[in-house]
């Protein structure tokens, strides 16, 4: 995935980036997410399939009606037997049958134990399992949504930093050029300031790719095909709700809102029924029947109409142990799933322990770097004073960049990891909103 962004660099001037010429923003990347992408159409066909699986089952608590008609044709060949002895061979009178038959058959379930019932339960309790699921698939396609989207504000960053810092090398390449001329320097500042001026195009076009590269996988998170020629809008997270209270009540609340946990907890109902509906199959089924019938050789003519009713009852008595073993394993499934709802509830507590976590260190992690920019912006400015002023060295004014370069660089990293860091929490806990606003560039 990454050598097309590269290819397409290449194929521009140097330090030329391809157009852009929109603007997008967070809400406008999570709305073409919601339409475009395919983990969530995949989703709906789920639920809808659980659904039509719904109207299956109810189908067997509704009478039942079916249809028939026949007409047969076919010969009736019979020996005439002759009355006067001697007059030969008995004669074969050949002719012709037809039979018609029509009729209608209604069936009505009356009683079976629950079995039926509790199978149209279950399959409602698992249709909503599977909304909950695809809930769930919607609040991870939002989280990679919005983790890529802050990739591309960090990358974009990084861009602006690189290319400041080309600048800076290209204006002091200069400055070296002209002082090594006169004579006020000597020749390795200026071997030095090429070599600080190579490495600055190289941090820039490796930072233009990973632009171009975070853009490409925006698309894909958010399910579309089109050219990246777009700029994101720069947002900041607001914090989020509670974010600073004690780890037991978030995962409480996490619990309590998480979709993936609400789906486990239906498909553990759901399996209870099952349970339950299985276990009738060791007693009988009652059914009420009802047929008309029209029969004879001509369905016009020979009008013969039939109607009957009643009553039949189903027991299987025995089956080689057949409804024993289907209980047996219908059982052993729910204790899979409550097995694994006991081991989602420790990854929910685990997620939610470890964004927490990771918020607090990414707000610790920004107040250090912006402090640690501030300084090396300062050590940069002594280090160009000293050097114009002949008491500094090209060495100490090349480290005293590549620390401010990579102090800007870490402070970028810091503010966007806090804004990712708070998105993986709003989705531990089961949020899917996201509180942002406009950050000022």
């Amino acid at each position: 995935m990454r050598a097309l962004p590269l290819m397409l660099l290449l194929a521009l001037p140097a330090g030329a980036q391809a157009p852009e010429s929109r603007i997008l923003s967070l809400e406008d990347a999570e709305s073409s997410a919601r339409e475009h992408q395919p983990q969530l159409r995949s989703a709906q066909a789920g639920t809808d399939a659980a659904r039509a699986r719904v109207d299956q089952s109810r189908s067997g608590l509704l009478p039942q009606v079916n249809a028939n008609a026949s007409y047969e044709v076919g010969t009736n060949n019979r020996n005439v037997v002759q009355t006067a002895p001697g007059t030969g061979s008995n004669p074969t009178v050949t002719g012709t049958s037809r039979r018609f038959s029509a009729g209608v058959t209604a069936t009505q379930l009356l009683y079976d134990f629950g079995r039926t019932t509790g199978r149209y339960n279950a399959s409602k309790q698992s249709a909503e399992a599977q909304t909950q699921n695809q809930e769930q698939v919607l609040q991870d396609v939002l989280l990679d949504v919005r983790s890529a989207y802050f990739n591309v504000l960090t990358q974009k960053a990084l861009l602006d930093v690189a290319r400041e810092t080309l600048q800076s090398e290209e204006a002091r390449l200069r400055q070296v050029t002209a002082a090594v001329q006169v004579g006020s320097r000597p020749e390795i500042d200026l071997l030095q300031q090429r070599t600080a001026r190579a490495n600055a195009q190289v941090a820039n076009i490796r930072a233009q790719n990973a632009y171009a590269t975070a853009k490409a996988q925006l698309n894909q998170a958010m399910g579309v095909e089109t050219p990246t020629d777009y700029s994101v809008q720069d947002v900041s997270v607001v914090p989020l709700e509670g974010e600073d209270q004690p780890l037991d009540p978030l995962v409480t609340r996490a619990l309590a809102a998480r979709s993936d946990v609400a789906a486990r907890d239906r498909q553990i109902q759901a399996q209870e029924l099952t349970v339950r509906a299985t276990g009738g199959g060791y007693w009988p089924s009652l059914n009420a029947t009802a047929n008309v019938a029209d029969t004879g050789e001509d369905p016009v003519v020979d009008n013969r109409l039939n109607a009957t009713g009643g009553l039949s009852l189903s027991w299987p008595l025995f089956q080689g142990g057949l409804t024993r073993a289907q209980v047996s394993e219908q059982r052993a499934t729910l204790r899979d799933l409550q097995a694994q709802r006991d081991l989602l509830r420790q990854q929910v507590r685990l997620q939610v322990e470890q964004a927490r976590l990771a918020v607090v260190a990414s707000r610790e992690a920004l107040s250090a770097a912006e402090e640690a920019q501030v300084n090396a912006r300062e050590r940069l400015r002594l280090a160009e004073g000293r050097y114009q002023a002949g008491v500094g060295n090209i060495i100490e004014l090349s480290d005293a960049q590549v620390a401010y370069t990579n102090a800007a660089a870490q402070h970028v990293q810091a503010n966007y990891d806090l804004a990712t860091s708070r998105a993986t929490l709003a989705r531990a806990l089961g949020s899917e909103a996201l509180k942002t606003a406009v950050a000022a560039r």
